[in-house]
């Protein structure tokens, strides 16, 4: 089974200076994996490389392949099939003059639905991900929701683009206890559920994808996730499954992170003091 991320020697830099150096991981089909790190490690960065989204200054090299296709990372301002991803801003991510509704149909009606079946599925797709009132939500716009509730109304919106690949930077900051609940929920079903926005259903991927989660929360990590990545200056410095990092952590600050989440720390030092 081929990896649906495959990331080899990822390197970022900034006027010569190294940002990210040496990054390499996969992540197969359904899988649901860890990148961890304090603020300032890069981890968000690593998500933006991925996604074709550097700001002009910066440029990476490496190895990115996705569901199976080459990459070229050099690529940036234009959006790669086959991956999706949830900011931790969701409003930046939606049109706050347009309805939710209308923007979820797009990519639905672009994948061969009618009006009224892209409709329908939108509705389902909402319901799907914890929204209670689907059909108001869908009238709604951006500014009328939660927090919480636009973060679910982004898993639906990748959902709706079924990518083999999500990456979710922080989607649980600054959510209660029950939203992070509700957005976790919400991540297991994309990474677990088949396509079913094909027009023609015998057309529609079986194949689960995988998700990134990008987070400084052990919690929410281990809660959820298969396998962790650690990263402590732009560099992995210890991964493995979920269960060895809480159990058996090696490096000082996968212990840091460890002793914090057992202590119900809501935060760590700074990486500058690690």
């Amino acid at each position: 089974m081929r990896p649906a991320l495959l990331v080899q020697d990822l390197r970022v830099s900034l006027r010569g200076r190294a940002l990210i150096d040496g990054v390499s991981f996969a992540l197969d089909p359904g899988q649901r994996l860890a990148l961890l790190g304090a603020s300032g490690s890069g981890k968000s960065l690593t998500a933006a490389a991925l996604l074709g989204q550097l700001p002009a200054a910066m440029s990476a090299s490496g190895r990115l392949q996705i569901n199976g296709m080459d990459v070229p990372l050099s690529s940036t301002g234009t959006k790669r099939d086959g991956i999706a991803a949830i900011h931790q801003d969701p409003m930046s991510a939606l049109n706050p003059l347009v309805r939710l509704g209308k923007q979820l149909e797009i990519p639905l009606r672009r994948a061969g639905l009618s009006a009224s079946m892209a409709r329908q599925r939108a509705l389902e797709l909402i319901s799907s991900v914890g929204i209670a009132e689907a059909e108001r939500t869908l009238e709604s716009f951006s500014g009328e929701l939660s927090g919480g509730q636009l973060q679910r109304v982004c898993i639906a919106f990748a959902l709706a683009c079924r990518s083999a690949v999500l990456v979710a930077d922080e989607p649980t900051t600054a959510l209660d206890m029950v939203s992070q609940a509700k957005v976790l929920d919400a991540l297991s079903l994309y990474s677990t559920s088949a396509d079913s926005t094909a027009a023609d259903s015998t057309a529609a991927d079986s194949t689960a994808a995988g998700v990134l989660v990008i987070t400084h929360d052990l919690a929410v990590a281990a809660a959820f996730c298969h396998r962790a990545l650690v990263l402590v200056s732009g560099r992995l410095v210890e991964e493995g499954s979920m269960e060895s990092l809480v159990e058996r952590p090696s490096h000082r600050y996968t212990k840091q992170l460890v002793e914090a989440a057992h202590l119900g720390f809501d935060s760590l030092p700074r990486e500058a003091t690690v």
